[in-house]
């Protein structure tokens, strides 16, 4: 039985994917696999993640240049949920050019903002 098989994707085929820095603990993003996303990612080892939004394959990195190298993938307790521990080339995860899209505390009725951007998105995307 593949491992894909002992993975529970939703209703609608879907698994969220929180990516992590293997180094620093950091939570870098949030997004969604398929089941071809989640082998492509154990196959070459690199972050592949499934858009919603495009409805394709998205490989991390590919506009960006900023891709995730896979080091370790975890479930958690239900195999309902799969974290990546990852090396985030070019230190930015957050298409807002930012190192994680974790960068917007609540506080009482506001946001503030605690991550600076590293790189303009009109630079990185054009």
């Amino acid at each position: 039985m593949s491992i894909s098989a002992k993975i529970n994707f939703n209703e609608a085929g879907l698994i969220p994917a929180i990516a992590q820095d293997f180094e620093t603990n950091e939570i870098l993003m949030v997004a969604w696999m398929n089941k071809e996303a989640f082998e492509l990612t154990l196959e070459k080892k690199q972050a592949v993640y499934f858009s919603r939004s495009r409805n394709k394959l998205w490989f991390k990195g590919e506009e960006s240049g900023n891709m995730q190298i896979v080091k370790d993938v975890y479930t958690d307790c239900d195999n309902d949920v799969i974290l990546l521990k990852v090396e985030q080339v070019g230190g930015i995860a957050c298409h807002t050019g930012r190192e994680s899209c974790f960068f917007q505390k609540i506080n009482g009725e506001k946001l503030e903002i605690t991550k600076p951007v590293i790189k303009d998105p009109k630079e990185i995307y054009g």
